[in-house]
């Protein structure tokens, strides 16, 4: 059975026209300022989100940059100039169209998942080019520690955080996760996301691949510390609904958790660009087979439609349908430029109730593929 996970190392180590009634633009969304000087785009406040009960705002979009690096499950095993350029455009036209919230992990491109190289290095190196020519540029990281089997005490965390924040060249970090359960408990892990927090590395901390009463006991343990568990960042789709299924959205919604989404276009399914004729390269094609994607295109061609009333993409309908979920943070991952400024059409208008509904009961009808293990345990 194929397993869809948001990890990068290997497997043995993981158990037209627009109609004015129907969308509402943001009128604010962030433009570059022409000038001769470079100056940093400022970003409007309407844009973003707070993140759940932290102090912490984000965009109501993210980035993710699992790819950046990545030669194990991404750009088809091979990392090269020409993709580093692509990235580093990624990075550019995201803050150039008001998106600032990237989020990496130690795990991806490193050198123990077999990568090329590691995109917390990369991400750290796009800010610091991106602030020598726009000094006032802001840009929202998150990152994760990696909950590994030989990895034991609060101490791990405050370690590893420090090796991030080398990577990244930076002082602290807005958000730091850990990345999936510890295999023998989670209390050290979460004490340490707790000293973290204490001793100003980062703003706000999260979790990933948490089940309800993961992220419950989790909750509760940081609150002690009157720290808030800002986020748990889960597997989430149109067509992957198992937050809902498992309690896990319900729970976010109950404890003002933001619910932070990867694989939101079920990588690259919900896009349209694969047909049972032209299934996704390398391991995606194992999930997303030709058989799966031939079920899959009576809801493609709906989302197609829909977006034609809108001006928009079936990528952007699909990314707008989970915003419409509420308390849910989408963070497709950005290869290039073109899907960069892509992404950023996903926000700044709405579906319509009906159209939500419409799109859900559609998705209903087709079995999703295997999400990470852990989040039914």
């Amino acid at each position: 059975m194929a397993v869809a996970t948001h990890f990068s190392f290997p497997v043995n180590y993981v158990l037209s026209e627009t109609s004015r009634s129907r969308v509402r633009f943001d009128r604010k969304l962030v433009r570059a300022v022409a000038s001769g000087d470079s100056v940093a785009p400022a970003i409007s406040e309407e844009t973003k989100v707070k993140l759940g009960g932290s102090d912490l705002k984000v965009t109501k979009l993210g980035i993710g940059v699992w790819s950046w690096g990545d030669n194990s499950y991404w750009n088809d095993f091979q990392w090269d100039d020409r993709k580093l350029k692509a990235a580093k455009g990624a990075f550019d036209v995201s803050l150039d169209n008001g998106i600032d919230f990237f989020d990496t992990a130690e795990v991806y491109g490193s050198k123990f998942s077999l990568g090329a190289i590691s995109s917390e290095t990369l991400l750290g190196r796009f800010i610091r080019e991106r602030k020598e020519r726009c000094p006032g540029a802001e840009v929202s990281v998150a990152t994760k520690y990696a909950a590994l089997p030989w990895r034991l005490g609060r101490e791990s965390v405050i370690s590893a955080l420090k090796d991030s924040l080398a990577r990244l060249e930076l002082s602290s970090v807005d958000l730091y996760q850990l990345h999936w359960p510890g295999l023998w408990g989670n209390e050290g892990y979460l004490d340490g996301l707790g000293d973290a927090v204490e001793q100003g590395l980062v703003k706000a901390v999260g979790v990933s691949n948490y089940s309800e009463k993961r992220l419950r006991d989790a909750y509760e343990r940081l609150k002690k510390r009157g720290i808030p568990l800002a986020s748990n960042q889960v597997n989430y789709s149109l067509i992957y609904r198992a937050p809902e299924q498992t309690g896990v959205k319900a729970a976010c919604d109950e404890l003002g958790v933001s619910l932070i989404a990867y694989s939101p276009i079920a990588q690259g399914a919900l896009t349209g660009k694969y047909t049972p004729e032209n299934p996704p390269s390398g391991p995606r094609g194992r999930i997303y087979t030709r058989e799966f994607l031939t079920k899959l295109q009576p809801l493609l061609n709906r989302i197609k439609q829909i977006g034609e009333n809108y001006s928009k993409t079936p990528t952007q309908v699909a990314l707008n349908w989970l915003v419409a979920q509420g308390n849910v943070i989408p963070i497709p991952g950005a290869k290039n430029a073109e899907q960069a400024k892509e992404f950023a059409g996903a926000i700044g208008w709405s579906l319509t109730d009906d159209e939500v509904a419409e799109l859900r009961s559609l998705a209903s009808e087709i079995n999703p593929v295997v999400g990470f293990p852990v989040e039914y345990l």
